[in-house]
């Protein structure tokens, strides 16, 4: 049985990885965190009944997996039902984190939109093989498929959301440059500059969630989506990192955040534009939950 103190070690060392696991399943930091707690607790239980868990990374893994799994059934119906388009809860870091490209661009709210269009076992199936690179048996035994199965759902998987994936910017020293160049256009209220800065097939989805200000569809075209942020002037920009990808923080006079906008920068321009303004998901803003897959445990 493991001493506090190693129960801690394995909480730290795993943690990371775990929300990695489960915000990209389901889409919520909030939930997620409940995921991963969840998991510890199963964890902890099973130490404590004295049973041996030879391979702590692979217990929880599974397990977090599972719950996800579980989570995104009971969530379909809320997510049917809700209003306008759903985007996942935004994770803001303040200070720019360096990341795999790969991990970075998987974490986007462009590319876990993507996924939306998988179902839950093809999700899982996909992230544990594609992003995480776990093997085929840990996957199989992880979903309740066979082996063979689960390489059939990896490839079809794989080409649904190839189909799909949002493409970035490759430096990211020119995808924050442009950002800032549009959240000081933003903030000065400048529509010629935001269109300048736009690409031509530019798009944007707002997520207000029938609570606050938001546009029941995707916005499309340069002056649209200029106009779309023209009320935005009334709110200070915080540039941040929002989901590895460059973006910002709109607060308004009390520093309350009213909106999260991440952006996607394509040859220079924005081609992309998620902006969350559902309270609901901005209230982990304050405290905890931030996503940091370059810290997992590679070895396990």
């Amino acid at each position: 049985m493991q001493t506090h103190r190693e129960g801690d070690s394995v909480y730290t060392e795993f943690r990371p990885l775990l929300f990695s696991i489960a915000y990209r399943m389901v889409g919520s930091a909030v939930e997620a965190e409940d995921l991963v707690q969840e998991a510890f607790l199963r964890y902890h239980r099973e130490e404590s009944d004295g049973a041996v868990i030879e391979s702590p990374r692979a217990w929880l893994s599974t397990v977090t997996t599972r719950l996800a799994l579980n989570h995104l059934e009971s969530a379909r119906v809320r997510r049917e039902l809700y209003v306008g388009p759903w985007l996942p809860e935004p994770l803001v870091d303040e200070e720019p984190v360096p990341r795999r490209v790969e991990l970075s661009d998987s974490l986007s709210l462009a590319f876990l939109v993507v996924l939306e269009s998988l179902n839950p076992v093809e999700r899982a199936v996909f992230l544990m093989r594609d992003v995480f690179g776990y093997g085929f048996d840990e996957i199989a035994e992880t979903v309740g498929k066979s082996t063979d199965n689960c390489r059939q759902i990896a490839v079809r998987a794989r080409r649904q959301v190839e189909e799909r994936r949002p493409r970035f910017e490759v430096s990211p020293r020119k995808r924050h440059e442009v950002a800032a160049r549009f959240f000081d256009a933003v903030s000065d209220g400048d529509v010629d500059g935001l269109i300048a800065m736009l690409a031509t097939d530019a798009v944007a989805y707002t997520d207000g969630g029938g609570k606050a200000r938001a546009v029941l569809g995707p916005v499309r075209g340069p002056e649209a989506i200029a106009d779309l942020f023209l009320p935005a002037r009334a709110l200070q920009s915080r540039l941040v990192d929002v989901n590895g990808q460059p973006g910002a923080v709109l607060v308004d006079r009390t520093g309350e955040p009213r909106v999260v906008v991440a952006l996607g920068v394509v040859d220079g321009r924005v081609s992309t534009i998620h902006a969350v303004s559902n309270p609901e998901k901005l209230t982990h803003l304050g405290g905890a939950s931030t996503d940091d897959p370059e810290s997992r445990s590679e070895g396990g």
